[in-house]
């Protein structure tokens, strides 16, 4: 048995199914595509599920894939054992109605004893408990003994989600020997220990199941296999785990010389260096694909695994950021399989270092606001902290729970854990119910599945507006029909047409389809599985049947002026590279008629001096009538010329390039002009941040711009009339009236500053006590944060002992604060803690020192009630 490194198991696997007719795509993108079912891409045949359902025709009946995948439901074992990892790849080949049983099992034995020469008295292979046909030709035609052939049950050996195609699987084991077994006598396949290892499963989709539960035979029955990656490299290594295959093995070593610790030598520290080493492999990937840290979604997975990874480098002892370094090493060990890594280098490792900035920032939020729970608790005689603030801790800060455990234990303290787990538990359930519960692989029911797969439409639309077309299907209320009357809203399918399909970002078109009997508006245009293009609309004149010839008409305007968007689009992407550097990447666009919307990766917001430069650039790319090319051509010689591909797209043999003269050149299949001067003018309207290191330009064109300077000169007229002056001198007048403003507003402070001293007495009248310490708690009107401070000083001073609580509030806002004299605040008043609560019953927050203290909050109407709360918390103080 050879040594095989990982990447060559990968190698090997890819070409001799190629050896075997076998189309080898690359792998798909993590991010699934039209599957609501998943967040994640999580097994190898998922991204091939429209192939197997039909919505999609395959590009060849035979396909093999090495496919990046992430599972989380065991994320909190990652680390603790040797076996779990979040991050792999798997081997797959598939046959769509091609290939069978046989062929199948002769290819898999082939590959693993002949290519890889696994040792066939270690080789094991299960079987469904009545799949006759697999036993004969395991043991027939194969001649594996019948001893080492197991049959299993159902649970085991037959897959099959809900109703749909289901079939029997066989599952090939490797026998690592009686020394990395449990010692058992009756120790064999099925075992929870560590000698058999199940590292290939063949499915073989055969049967239907119906609603009822009967199980009826396909014609064409299909191959679904699945070998992971690091399980058969682990073999062939013959190593005891997936951290110790050598790719892997490298980036835990990275880690190791960080932290200064070695691997194998201590039980808590090898924990963490597993934990690191699987999420930085799941992190770059999913970068890569243009995912981006957030609370929710594959966002928050994401910032999961970067936080769990930081949290454990932190445990080992590391006290700087260290996570971009580990990822340079991963991008490094798995760039030559997946090149986008290189490509997407610094972008990746950007993403990474601001996320390990941002829960440094955190954790150390979680840090204070541990420490105010462990006072709280401390006065209040309490010795266990609840699981609905602990979590709150991780949730929201990010903060571990074994962290928050080891703080709370220097105080005596600990977690009650039980009810922490229930808030963990009612956060999966949220995750659960928001994926869509989904039929047979994911697919969900919808009205296209009505449509033959066999028909496509053929897109004319990038030379003509308007085409003489056929109907091929008509769709009203879900159901195939072969006549549409006036009224009805129909989906239609055409042999041809020009109206573009909403696709890379670039909106649907509408118009008009015109039949002899009959009239209907399109609304809108899309395109489905299969190269297939559906339009949107309603009757509105006469009738419309399948099989007759129609006009299909594009509205002019409406497309014309989407095609300067997305035009303008490629013009503003390389405008802000020229500008911001080349780290800048499209993450996602929107072009419509009225506007185009750019989203692109930067890290910080763009200054007006660079949104200017933008913006000049690209209206000087306008005015140099720039001609715009087409070209189609492989996606090699696409990439050898230069052009860009965008973040997660997947392209394929034939793609479309648009060529700007020599200034931009993109992979695109929208729909643009023929020289840069037909998009007039350029004008971004805003900037704005939509996630973390992701920017937003939203911006206009052609007339829209136009219009848009034409109300802007009519708001600057209106403005000129009323404040009396020309528009030269405009911006002073403004200034002036402006500073005036402020004067008034100045006087009027003080005016209510002076108003307030002079009734100091009467407040003084409102002095309490509690616990023998005197106390003022009023509301005074229509103060800032400034005239309450200067009289709680004054109210102090005039008090002598004691503290001052003030409250104002100015329109929605709520003003508070609080003074305590020094003697007070020896007997254990902290005016801080005390506004910081008082706030709270007001909807805000607050705090300060011992002595002094100002808080805001949100609801008005709650300010008595909080100043009500004031003389409870000083008795708790003085307890």
């Amino acid at each position: 048995m050879e040594q095989l490194g990982l990447n060559e198991v990968r190698e090997r696997f890819l070409r001799f199914f190629e050896g075997k007719e076998h189309l080898v795509l690359p792998s798909f993108s993590l991010v699934p595509k039209s599957d609501k079912s998943l967040l994640l891409i999580n097994a190898g045949m998922a991204p091939l599920k429209p192939y197997f359902t039909g919505q999609e025709v395959p590009p060849k009946k035979r396909v093999t894939t090495c496919q990046k995948c992430i599972r989380t439901p065991d994320i909190e074992r990652v680390g603790i054992t040797a076996r779990h990892g979040t991050f792999f790849e798997m081997l797959g080949n598939f046959s769509f109605g091609d290939y069978f049983k046989e062929e199948a099992i002769s290819w898999a034995w082939e590959f693993i004893t002949e290519d890889l020469k696994l040792p066939v008295d270690k080789l094991w292979v299960t079987i469904y408990q009545d799949d006759d046909e697999a036993f004969d030709i395991w043991h027939d035609k194969i001649g594996v003994p019948a001893e080492r052939i197991v049959r299993m049950g159902k649970e085991d050996n037959f897959w099959e989600i809900g109703v749909g195609p289901c079939g029997p699987c066989s599952e090939i084991y490797f026998d690592r020997g009686p020394d990395k077994g449990c010692g058992k006598e009756d120790c064999a396949i099925g075992c929870d220990c560590d000698r058999f290892v199940e590292f290939w499963n063949l499915v073989f989709t055969q049967f239907n199941k119906d609603e009822e539960g009967n199980y009826t035979r396909l014609s064409h029955p299909n191959i679904d296999t699945g070998m992971g990656l690091e399980r058969i490299a682990a073999i062939m290594q013959g190593v005891d785990s997936l951290f110790e295959v050598d790719t892997i093995r490298k980036i835990m070593e990275g880690v190791s010389d960080i932290a200064r610790v070695q691997y194998g030598q201590n039980k808590k520290t090898d924990i963490s260096l597993r934990v690191i080493t699987d999420h930085i492999r799941g992190t770059i990937f999913m970068i890569s694909d243009g995912i981006l840290p957030s609370n929710e979604g594959r966002g928050y997975v994401l910032r999961r695994l970067l936080r769990r990874a930081a949290r454990h480098g932190k445990l080992l002892g590391i006290d700087r950021p260290f996570l971009s370094q580990i990822a340079d090493i991963a991008i490094r060990e798995s760039h030559k399989a997946y090149p986008e890594l290189k490509e997407k280098r610094d972008y990746i490792l950007k993403v990474i270092e601001m996320e390990e900035e941002r829960f440094d920032q955190t954790i150390d939020q979680g840090l204070s606001i541990l420490q105010t729970f462990i006072e709280d608790m401390d006065k209040n005689n309490i010795h266990q902290l609840d699981g609905e603030r602990a979590f709150r801790l991780y949730d929201t800060y990010g903060f571990p729970l074994d962290l928050t455990k080891e703080i709370l234990a220097e105080h005596n303290m600990d977690v009650d854990e039980s009810s922490f787990k229930k808030e963990m538990e009612i956060q999966r359930e949220r995750a659960r119910s928001a994926r869509h519960e989904t039929n047979y692989m994911g697919t969900e029911d919808n009205l296209y599945d009505v449509i033959d797969t066999d028909i496509s439409t053929a897109f004319k639309g990038y030379d003509v507006l308007e085409t003489k077309s056929k109907v091929i299907n008509i769709i009203k209320d879900n159901e195939l029909c072969e006549k549409a009357e006036k009224d009805d809203n129909v989906i239609l399918l055409l042999d041809k047409t020009p109206f573009y399909g909403e696709s890379g970002g670039q909106v649907g078109d509408k118009g008009i389809i015109k039949g002899d009997n009959g009239k209907i508006v399109v609304e809108d245009t899309q395109k489905i599985y299969g190269n297939r293009i559906i339009h949107k609309g309603k009757v509105v004149e006469g009738t419309i049947s399948t099989c007759e010839e129609v006009t299909a008409k594009v509205d002019k305007n409406l497309r014309m002026a989407a095609t300067r968007n997305h035009t303008c689009t490629h013009l503003l992407h390389k405008a802000l590279r020229e500008v911001l550097g080349n780290h800048v990447e499209q993450s996602g666009s929107f072009v419509a008629p009225d506007k185009l919307r750019f989203d692109f990766s930067h890290f910080a917001p763009l200054s007006d001096e660079e949104l200017a430069k933008v913006e000049k650039i690209v209206n000087e790319k306008i005015l140099e009538s720039m001609d715009v090319e087409t070209i189609e051509t492989s996606f090699d010689d696409a990439k050898h010329m230069g052009a860009t591909a965008l973040f997660g797209e997947k392209y394929g043999d034939i793609v479309r390039v648009v060529k700007i003269d020599d200034f931009s050149i993109e992979l695109c299949g929208g729909t643009h002009l023929k020289n840069t001067a037909q998009a007039g003018v350029f004008k971004i309207l805003g900037e704005s941040g939509v996630a973390a290191g992701i920017r937003r330009i939203e911006a206009i064109t052609g007339m829209n711009a136009y219009m848009h300077m034409v109300r802007l000169d009519d708001i600057l007229k209106e403005m000129t009339v009323e404040l009396k002056t020309s528009t030269q001198d405009l911006p002073k007048r403004i200034d002036m009236l402006i500073g005036q403003i402020k004067d008034k507003q100045r006087e009027i402070d003080m005016l209510r500053s002076k108003l307030a001293i002079n009734s100091l007495d009467d407040i003084l009248k409102h002095k309490k006590e509690v616990n023998g310490i005197s106390y003022i708690a009023v509301k005074l009107d229509e103060q800032d944060m400034d005239g309450l401070r200067k009289m709680a000083d004054v109210l102090r001073d005039k008090l002598g002992s004691g503290i001052v609580v003030l409250a104002s509030t100015q329109g929605s806002k709520v003003f508070f604060v609080a003074a305590a004299t020094k003697d007070v605040v020896k007997q254990g008043i902290h005016a801080g803690n005390l506004i910081r609560e008082v706030a709270k019953v007001a909807g805000g927050g607050g705090g300060g020192r011992p002595d002094m203290a100002q808080a805001g909050g949100k609801d008005p109407s709650k300010v008595d009630k909080a100043l009500e709360y004031v003389e409870k918390i000083l008795a708790t103080q003085l307890a």
